[in-house]
């Protein structure tokens, strides 16, 4: 193994300043629009409970993704962090039921997985990657595996959890992926401490991105070009980006790959999932990966293709009613990889509920993203639908455990006594009744 070259302190700065920058001018975004815009819902706004002990409360919860995947081991590259987010809005039964945004606190905890130091290797790497020192069990935003949730206007959120798909109580845990964790969500009074409502919602992860299927030291990849197995998954990777593409590196960046490691894809490649923006003129990480992979006999244009990438053949991330009952794939919604290849903003720019092909008017999302959007009562949707990839009712059995908690019965939250106590006299309105919003790469 090559020794690890130490960084230029200024560099790490620099990208550490351009990841929070950039997430934090996405996500005010999101939440300036979402705050200022009418839904004209029949839920009080937001506010305080009027007497906390006396009356009931609930808890809509979910993960913002339907499955956050991350690099199995760092040693080599990352592409994505150990970043978990739970969201979560706290609605007081009544009728109007009401949003409440004060005389709380919102904690979050894993009673099933109390440490990820020891199960990846990402604190070892994290200064020379991100630019950060972190101490264990702690994440790239300072959340830790339990915690408090932040208010950010109409809901609670915990960003940036770190968190892995390997539970404490395994003999050996690293053998032993669960990628389906369970994450308790408590409410108390913020001055009592009384527990006022609390529930169990899943956050999904999962390290299992198959690069080994084609890169491993025997893998098609590597014998495909002429270049020496590195004895890793991740660095046979860097040796043959080197081999392709080292000529075209950018003034800065010249120096091998191999020879620098650990590398951050989005050092060079602009990448929205982590709001870096990477170097002007180098292909975003999702065109550059779709584009390469784009015409493979092992990337065929169904789910199972996917899986060659995304987690992935144990995983099985998508799990969705559409996929379980309709037997839809991941190219019934984003196309094949050759579509994906030439979105102009990946992560940013993704299917919608109300594309005419599926829901059309039936619905009416108020962001650009599904998981941005509110609809009835200024509920977001995923908290009644739950996240992308596994929108109610999922195949996994512990997505199903909130609902059945709330309403008695699995699937989509659809009754109206969760949040109003009684059955309402006015008709229900599901969709929001303010314009439909979209980044200017999204065609109607």
């Amino acid at each position: 193994m090559k020794k690890i070259l130490p960084r230029s302190s200024a560099l790490i700065r620099r990208r550490a300043s351009r990841f929070i920058t950039s997430l934090a001018i996405i996500l005010s975004t999101v939440l300036i629009v979402t705050l200022s815009t009418d839904v004209g819902s029949i839920m009080t706004v937001t506010g305080s409970p009027s007497s906390p002990q006396g009356n009931s409360m609930i808890i809509l919860a979910w993960n913002d993704l339907g499955m956050h995947c991350y690099n199995n081991d760092f040693q080599d590259l990352a592409i994505l962090p150990p970043y978990n987010t739970l969201w979560a809005q706290v609605i007081q039964v009544g009728d109007p039921p009401k949003n409440v945004t004060s005389g709380i606190t919102v904690e979050y905890s894993f009673p099933e997985n109390t440490s990820s130091a020891g199960k990846t290797n990402f604190w070892t790497y994290a200064q020379q990657l991100f630019g950060v020192s972190l101490q264990p069990n702690i994440g790239l935003t300072g959340k830790g595996l339990s915690g408090t949730m932040d208010l950010e206007g109409d809901h609670y959120v915990a960003r940036g959890i770190p968190l892995t798909e390997f539970r404490d109580d395994s003999v050996d845990p690293v053998q032993a992926p669960y990628p389906y964790q369970l994450a308790q969500i408590v409410v108390k009074d913020a001055v009592s401490g009384v527990i006022l409502a609390q529930t169990t919602v899943v956050a999904p992860v999962s390290s299992e991105m198959n690069c080994v299927n084609c890169h491993s030291d025997t893998g098609d990849a590597t014998s495909r070009y002429p270049i020496a197995p590195q004895g890793r998954v991740a660095a046979n990777i860097l040796a043959i980006h080197d081999y392709l593409s080292q000529s075209q590196y950018p003034a800065g960046h010249t120096e091998a790959l191999l020879s620098k490691r650990p590398v951050l894809c989005a050092e060079c490649h602009p990448d929205n999932a982590l709001g870096a923006p990477g170097i002007a003129g180098v292909s975003s990480l999702s065109n550059a990966m779709h584009k390469h992979h784009s015409g493979l006999e092992d990337i065929t244009p169904d789910t199972d293709g996917c899986y060659n990438c995304h987690p992935g053949p144990e995983t099985q991330c998508l799990r969705d009613v559409m996929s379980q009952e309709y037997s839809m794939t991941c190219v019934d919604c984003h196309g094949d990889i050759a579509n994906v290849a030439e979105n102009p903003e990946p992560w940013l720019n993704e299917p919608r509920c109300d594309n005419a092909k599926c829901h059309g008017e039936e619905v009416n999302l108020t962001q650009p993203l599904y998981r941005f959007s509110v609809g009835h009562g200024r509920l977001y949707c995923e908290g009644c639908h739950d996240s992308t990839h596994a929108i109610a009712t999922s195949r996994e059995p512990n997505d199903a455990i909130k609902f059945v908690n709330l309403q008695g019965h699995t699937g989509t939250l659809k009754s109206c006594e969760t949040c109003h106590g009684v059955q309402p006299t006015a008709s229900f309105v599901h969709k929001a009744v303010f314009p439909k919003i979209y980044l200017p790469v999204i065609g109607k």
